[in-house]
C-alpha cells in the first residue's frame, strides 16, 4: 500500500519506523534517530543563491533582475505590465521575514529567511489587463541579503 510508507517517511524521526510494521534498531534500543535541524523557510532549492538573481522559469521577458541587496528598496519594472502570467521569484538568507509586493498588481507576500540556508519562493498572477508602470517593493531588515527576478 502506498500511504504506509508515506506515513513511515514522515514519521521516520518521531517512531523509528523503517517501511515495515517494526520499529527501527535505533528505536527499540533507546537511542535517538538522527534527525535534520528544522529551519523556517519557504523551501530550499539546491543550486539557488542570493548573489546572483534566479534564473528565469518560462519563455518570457525578464521585467527586474536584481541580486545581492539588503534591507528595503523599491525598484521599477523595465517596462508595463502586460495581461496575463506575471511571475516572481525570490530568495533570501539571514534570520527574519521579508515582505515582497509588487505594485500596482496587489500581489504580495512574505518569505521567512534562514540564517545559513537559501530560501526560495516563486509566485505567479494571471492578470486581465495592462498596467503601464509597476515596481517592485521589498520590506527587508538589514541583516537579510535577497535576490528576485520578475517575468512575464
Amino acid at each position: 500500500m502506498i500511504l504506509v510508507p508515506l506515513v513511515c517517511a514522515l514519521a521516520l524521526s518521531a517512531t523509528g519506523c523503517d517501511g515495515g510494521s517494526s520499529p527501527s534498531k535505533a528505536a527499540s534500543s533507546g537511542a535517538p534517530e538522527p534527525t535534520a535541524p528544522h529551519t523556517p523557510r519557504a523551501e530550499h532549492v539546491e543550486g539557488e543563491s542570493v548573489t546572483t538573481p534566479p534564473k528565469p522559469v518560462g519563455d518570457g521577458a525578464v521585467l527586474l533582475s536584481t541580486a545581492a541587496r539588503k534591507g528595503n528598496a523599491e525598484l521599477p519594472l523595465s517596462k508595463a505590465i502586460g495581461a496575463g502570467r506575471l511571475a516572481i521569484q525570490v530568495n533570501c538568507q539571514g534570520q527574519g521575514k521579508i515582505q515582497v509586493a509588487i505594485n500596482p498588481t496587489g500581489l504580495s507576500f512574505p518569505l521567512d529567511c534562514v540564517a545559513k540556508e537559501v530560501s526560495s519562493t516563486y509566485n505567479e498572477i494571471h492578470l486581465k489587463r495592462q498596467r503601464e508602470e509597476g515596481t517592485v517593493r521589498v520590506t527587508a531588515p538589514a541583516g537579510i541579503r535577497w535576490a528576485l527576478t520578475v517575468e512575464q
